[in-house]
C-alpha cells in the first residue's frame, strides 16, 4: 500500500507506532493490531503489530482478516438506504408494512408496582431501526421484564435466520415508546431483514452485488473461504492473571462455514484494506472508482443527528452500552455523529461519524480534516481500552498543514 504524507509530520505520526507497540502489544495486552490513517484520499500511515494468532505464531499481515462485528452495522445501513434511493421505502414507513408479525406490537411500561403492556403511541418505523430508537433491545438487563423475555425467546439459537429473528421480535413487547429513546439493539439485524424483503433476495447476496463487488471488497463477507483461512485472526479476551485466552479459534471458528444467521448487526469479517474501500466511498460522497453506491445528499442526510429533538445520546440513551461515549454525541442513520468535541472530551471535529465492533475494532471519518482512521484488533470486550480516543489524539496532533 503506497504511503503519502498527506499533511502529516511523519515523526509525529510515528507516535502511533510507539503507543500501540509499547503500550499494548509488547506487554501482552493485545496479541496484535493494525492501524491505518488516510487523509485527502491518500494513505499516510499503515502499520501492523504483533500476532494474528499467538498460539500458532502467525504475524499480523497487511491482509489479515478480522471479525468486525458491529462495524457491519454501517454497511447494512448503507444497503438499506440504497433501496430507499430507489423509492422502494420511506423512512416513516411502519416496520409492519414489511414484517407483518410486527403489527400490533405493544410497549412494556414499568411502574413502581410492576409492569403492564400498553399500545404504542405510533408503530416503530424504518428510521427508528436505523437510529436504534425503535424500542428494541439486545436483552442485556436481567432485571427488566422485556430483557427477560428476550432471554427466553431463543433469539440467538442455532438455525435462527433474519426472517425468524424478525418474526420472534415481533412477538415480544417493545422496551419503550418508539422514537423516544436510544437503546443499542437487534435493530440493524431487522434492517438486514428489510433488505431481504424489499430487494427480494438474500441479504448476503444483496451486499455482495450492491456493495462488495462494486467496491472491490473481495475479503468481506459472512464466511472466511478455505483459501483465506491462513489469514484469519484469532479472537481473544483477558483470562485469569491478565493473560490472553482464545475466544474464537480461527481453525475451528463458526465463520468457516455458512450460518443461518447472516447478521446485519455484527456478522461480517473484513480486512483493513477492504474497509478502507468502504470508508473511501463514504468520504467521496457515495462513489469510488466509478461505482456509485449512494448519492451524496443521501449520505449527508445519514450522517447528521437524527435523535429526537436534536438531543445527544447522553440525554436519551437507555443503558450505558454502545460503541461510543454518549456526551456530545448524536446518532444518524447507522453512524454515531460527533456534535460537540468539548462535551465529549475527545479531540475531534463536529460532524465526524463512526462506529466500532465488539472485538475492539473502530473507524471514523472526519469531513473537516478529510480524514479516515481504521483500527483493527481482536480483543473482547470493546471498551476495555479507549482506542478511539487515544488514536484521535495521536492522529490529529500529527497534522501540520
Amino acid at each position: 500500500m503506497e504511503i503519502d504524507t498527506a499533511g502529516f509530520d511523519d515523526r509525529r505520526l510515528e507516535r502511533i507506532t510507539d503507543h500501540l507497540a509499547e503500550r499494548y502489544v509488547q506487554p501482552g495486552k493485545l496479541a496484535g493490531c493494525q492501524a491505518l490513517v488516510s487523509r485527502l484520499g491518500r494513505v499516510a500511515y499503515f502499520q501492523s503489530f504483533g500476532c494474528a494468532d499467538l498460539e500458532r505464531g502467525v504475524p499480523v499481515r497487511d491482509d489479515t482478516i478480522w471479525r468486525i462485528y458491529s462495524m457491519t452495522k454501517p454497511i447494512t445501513s448503507v444497503a438499506l438506504m440504497s433501496l430507499y434511493e430507489r423509492g422502494l421505502l420511506q423512512l416513516s414507513d411502519p416496520v409492519h408494512r414489511y414484517i407483518p408479525e410486527w403489527r400490533g406490537m405493544r410497549v412494556c411500561e414499568v411502574t413502581s408496582d410492576g409492569s403492564r403492556l400498553v399500545e404504542p403511541d405510533r408503530p416503530a418505523s424504518v428510521r427508528d431501526l436505523l437510529t436504534h430508537t425503535s424500542g428494541l433491545t439486545y436483552g442485556g438487563d436481567p432485571a427488566h421484564p422485556v430483557d427477560q423475555l428476550y432471554g427466553q425467546a431463543g433469539l440467538r439459537d442455532a438455525g435462527v435466520d433474519l426472517a425468524e429473528l424478525a418474526r420472534r421480535l415481533g412477538g415480544l413487547p417493545l422496551k419503550f415508546q418508539p422514537g423516544t429513546a436510544w437503546h443499542y439493539s437487534f435493530a440493524t439485524d431487522v434492517c438486514g431483514r428489510l433488505v431481504e424483503v424489499i430487494a427480494g433476495q438474500r441479504f448476503d447476496d444483496y451486499l455482495r452485488e450492491t456493495i462488495f463487488e462494486p467496491l472491490g471488497m473481495a475479503d468481506t463477507g459472512f464466511v472466511v473461504p478455505e483459501g483465506a483461512r491462513d489469514r484469519f485472526a484469532a479472537n481473544y479476551q483477558r483470562g485469569d492473571g491478565g493473560t490472553l485466552e482464545v475466544v474464537d479459534d480461527p481453525a475451528t471458528s463458526v465463520y468457516l462455514a455458512p450460518r443461518a444467521m447472516r447478521s446485519g448487526g455484527g456478522g461480517l469479517v473484513s480486512t483493513t484494506g477492504d474497509y478502507l474501500r468502504f470508508c473511501e466511498m463514504l468520504r467521496r460522497g457515495g462513489e469510488l472508482d466509478g461505482s456509485r453506491i449512494l448519492g451524496s445528499r443521501t449520505l449527508r442526510y445519514m450522517t447528521v443527528n437524527h435523535l429526537p429533538g436534536g438531543a445527544s445520546m447522553a440525554e436519551v440513551a437507555l443503558g450505558r452500552f454502545g460503541e461510543t461515549g454518549f456526551a456530545g454525541v448524536g446518532f444518524g442513520l447507522g453512524f454515531a455523529v460527533t456534535l460537540d468535541p468539548v462535551a465529549s472530551q475527545t479531540l475531534g471535529s463536529p460532524g465526524e461519524y463512526y462506529w466500532g465492533g465488539a472485538a475492539s475494532t473502530t473507524f471514523w471519518l472526519d469531513p473537516v480534516e478529510d480524514l479516515i482512521v481504521i483500527f483493527m484488533t481482536q480483543f473482547m470486550p470493546s471498551g476495555t481500552f479507549n482506542f478511539g480516543g487515544q488514536l484521535r489524539q495521536l492522529v490529529l496532533q500529527a497534522i501540520v498543514d
